[in-house]
């Protein structure tokens, strides 16, 4: 009786198995699909299979005519191209820097006004920081920080404010025993020491949490990079110059050089994801059991 209990349990499971395989799959069959078509699209050369506008995914000839146009000296991509890689990486470590200190200080040490300034960072961060759009973009000109310096000036937009993004990464110290701290100040460790010789080695995911948060924040972005930037071709991000090839009088023509830029554009985070992706669950599961 419990043999068949068991094979019918087993049956029952795999039969679930399937289905929830089967939906899976299809899920992912359709959210891959677009990145199958732009790929597919990176690989049509526009003067051999006439524009943009064709009733079929594959190519019939598969050309490297788009990828020899990124890299010709007839656009700025590679320019474009590292503006992006220069601000992604300087926001990337100025941002966990500062992310990983102020959460630690909020985590670990208690002082007057703590709880108060939590509070105001919450409620401060409910508000998008588009409205200060036109007051920031006065306020970077005064310094010469727009268009021919829209570069240091995006670094600064985005590293101004990040302190306040602490919640996460606060949440995973506080699941760090606090008689780590108190058992290393016995042994005359300063905070410092602590911080950057104890709790850092501790505290690998949320650290790759933080630095890969920081670093596809500014590589994505468009509004504000255009925003700040407006005008200047050698100051685009690739998100800005590459928009400006779709909006062209020609639009067929720009189109598939157009999927050949996004498919390098989203190499770079598609391999950081791949390799860290461990790490980046770890850090936000971590992150999320205290606050």
């Amino acid at each position: 009786m419990k043999e068949k209990n068991y094979a019918s349990m087993s049956r029952k499971r795999a039969i679930g198995n399937f289905f929830a395989y089967l939906l899976l799959i299809l899920i992912s069959i359709v959210w891959l699909f677009p990145f199958f078509g732009l790929i597919m699209q990176s690989f049509r050369s526009y003067s051999s299979e006439y524009g943009g506008m064709v009733d079929y995914i594959i190519p019939k000839r598969f050309s490297l005519d788009n990828y020899r146009f990124l890299f010709s000296g007839e656009t700025n991509f590679l320019k474009w191209y590292g503006n992006t890689v220069l601000i992604a990486i300087v926001v990337a470590i100025l941002q966990t820097v500062i992310v990983l200190c102020v959460s630690y200080a909020l985590s670990r040490m208690r002082f007057r006004g703590r709880e108060l300034l939590m509070r105001f960072w919450l409620i401060l961060g409910m508000f998008p920081g588009f409205l200060t759009m036109i007051c920031m973009y006065f306020l970077l000109k005064q310094f010469g920080l727009t268009q021919a310096g829209a570069v240091p000036g995006l670094i600064l937009v985005y590293i101004a404010s990040c302190g306040m993004g602490y919640y996460v990464c606060k949440g995973y110290f506080d699941t760090i025993p606090k008689a780590l701290d108190e058992a290393a100040r016995i042994d005359g460790a300063t905070r410092a020491q602590i911080f950057v010789q104890m709790i850092i080695p501790l505290s690998k995911p949320i650290v790759i949490y933080t630095a890969l948060v920081a670093f596809m924040a500014p590589w994505c972005d468009y509004i504000f990079a255009s925003y700040v930037a407006f005008g200047h071709d050698k100051s685009y991000n690739v998100a800005v110059a590459m928009t400006r090839w779709v909006w062209t009088n020609d639009y067929q023509g720009y189109f598939t050089r157009f999927c050949a830029g996004g498919i390098l554009v989203a190499i770079p985070v598609t391999i950081l994801f791949m390799c860290l992706q461990k790490y980046y669950v770890e850090g936000v599961t971590g992150g999320a059991v205290k606050g």
